[in-house]
């Protein structure tokens, strides 16, 4: 049976998935295969960017799923070596064509450097002119994203950032709110770091549910209602990951598991300045 996956309403009025699939990561000759399990066991949210140079084969996924567009939500995003008003409009006209679509339902800037201003001017555009559903950033810590939101027309309708039970972004979170910025997680699951999997804490509320550390971590930022999109290339484990609507964290529960934040990633720091720079320099075929 389908689980049906409850939506969040972004603040232009357009409806997404609080629960997705992403293939960050995800090898190109793996990517079809996997997107196309995870549309079968449900997922409508698919993630990708231009940077994960994978678009080619999700779009081949959703053409072999039959799925029309207008039941999924896609997403992709600009890399830096794009940035700049015009040449965003053209990697996003070849990032639709190697998914195979019309639009996208979402459009991020990836990165919150480079000529971020230009590239959402293009976003602007393309949300004006219907190409993209929706337009968002990721990445975005306070500081930038409201310096964004204040110096430009259109507020973005997502800022997609590392969140997870180690680093929980609750002060990025209250300023979303404050500004309408539907919060989204990249690495739900810490990538696996920080001994995640076997966190007695997690472990513990995961036994009194009868469900994985995975389930619960998942389960934890809905309730804080983040959209999630986690990643997998196992059938199995798609399953799993999808199967969280059918219990609810106690408030001792989000409590205890809100006690093993850090406040810091062990992923990746946008605020250190040499990989600032090597992020500058990231080049992609894009």
């Amino acid at each position: 049976m389908t689980v049906k996956v409850p939506q969040v309403t972004l603040n232009d009025g357009v409806q997404m998935p609080i629960l997705g699939f992403g293939v960050f990561q995800i090898l190109e000759d793996q990517t079809q295969q996997a997107v196309e399990a995870a549309l079968e066991a449900g997922y409508r949210l698919l993630d990708t960017a231009s940077g994960y140079e994978n678009e080619r084969a999700v779009g081949r996924a959703i053409a072999a799923s039959g799925i029309p567009h207008e039941e999924l939500f896609v997403t992709t995003k600009l890399w830096v070596q794009d940035y700049g008003q015009d040449s965003a409009k053209a990697a996003f006209d070849r990032s639709l064509e190697r998914l195979g679509l019309e639009y996208l339902d979402l459009y991020l800037l990836h990165q919150p450097f480079g000529d971020y201003y230009g590239s959402w001017r293009a976003l602007e555009e393309l949300n004006r002119d219907g190409r993209s559903r929706a337009i968002g950033v990721s990445n975005f810590y306070p500081d930038r994203l409201a310096d964004l939101v204040t110096h430009n027309e259109i507020v973005p309708a997502v800022n997609q950032i590392e969140t997870h039970v180690f680093f929980q972004r609750t002060a990025d979170q209250d300023l979303m709110r404050q500004y309408g910025v539907q919060h989204e997680s990249w690495g739900p699951l810490a990538e696996g770091g920080q001994g995640f999997f076997d966190n007695p804490v997690l472990v513990e509320i995961a036994r009194a549910h009868d469900k994985s550390v995975a389930q619960i971590a998942l389960r934890w930022l809905v309730q804080r209602e983040i959209v999630v999109i986690p990643k997998s290339v196992r059938p199995e484990r798609m399953t799993e990951n999808l199967d969280v609507f059918d219990f609810e964290l106690t408030a001792d529960e989000m409590a205890r598991i809100a006690g093993l934040d850090t406040g810091r990633s062990e992923i990746f720091d946008h605020h250190d300045p040499e990989k600032v720079v090597w992020l500058g320099g990231v080049r992609f075929d894009t």
